[in-house]
């Protein structure tokens, strides 16, 4: 890390820190404690109701960190899971011919592609599925602690420890998904083209404190790659066998090395 590089970090969280600011002080101004319209407005009324409450947990200083988390958890991950997965349709065009082939079947050309579509369309959900299982964007997980003592493998872990927990072990599982190193949206496909449910699927975490934002984040890579390709073809700037998929060293997630594409009118 270069000197100064720590300083552009912590600008940037003050930054968006500020921007949330901003943004709930407009809800303030126009919040209706009938009509809630989002986690903002809902999370204002629940402190108006235990404005009496010393003890409460909903206080503006949760909020401000609570949306920043959301925000800042919830724009990168998707992001980074969106080139990552062009990248690997750069790298693997028969797959991408054969989603643009479904969408072209099931959708058109007439209409955007809807979150109704998905259920017939199980070879793009096997692609999708297989992008965020073969990435394995955050390999160790965000840490957790436990809430009670914990007798797990003959070991105990005391109540308040923190667990790290590899989800790598999980999403590249050979028994589960046999060459899990290889691309393959055959891992989420069976023998008639059906898509394939898996309980080994655990991108988004698991339990009651797994990602708050999987619907919404699931709706996304849906909507826009199909979105995408609906509408473009993706040129390398390489041949495909070229291609680099190695992602770049870094201490939380995994991020796709920086590469050049052409989006070329359909």
């Amino acid at each position: 890390m270069d000197p100064g590089s720590h300083n552009k970090v912590l600008k940037n969280f003050a930054y968006v820190k500020s921007y949330v600011l901003e943004r709930i002080k407009e809800h303030q101004e126009s919040l209706d404690m009938n009509n809630p319209r989002d986690f903002i407005d809902c999370f204002l009324i629940k402190m108006e109701q235990e404005k009496h409450n010393q003890q409460s947990e909903f206080t503006t200083e949760n909020l401000i960190a609570t949306v920043t988390d959301v925000f800042g958890a919830g724009t990168e991950t998707t992001s980074t899971t969106l080139r990552f997965g062009l990248l690997l349709l750069l790298k693997y065009p028969e797959v991408t011919a054969k989603v643009q082939e479904e969408i072209e079947r099931v959708v058109g050309r007439n209409r955007s592609p809807c979150m109704q579509d998905r259920s017939h369309m199980p070879y793009t959900d096997a692609v999708v599925h297989e992008i965020q299982r073969y990435i394995d964007l955050i390999p160790t997980n965000l840490p957790h602690a436990v809430t009670c003592d914990v007798k797990f493998r003959n070991y105990l872990i005391p109540k308040g420890t923190t667990i790290i927990t590899s989800l790598t072990s999980v999403l590249h599982n050979d028994k589960e998904f046999p060459n899990p190193e290889m691309f393959d949206p055959g891992h989420f496909l069976d023998k008639s083209g059906n898509f394939k449910k898996s309980d080994y699927f655990i991108p988004f975490s698991t339990g009651k404190r797994m990602c708050v934002g999987e619907g919404l984040a699931r709706m996304e890579l849906f909507l826009f790659l199909t979105t995408i390709l609906q509408n473009f073809n993706l040129k390398s700037q390489v041949d495909p066998k070229d291609i680099d998929i190695t992602p770049i060293a870094n201490a939380f997630g995994r991020v796709p090395p920086l590469y050049q594409l052409c989006f070329i009118p359909v």
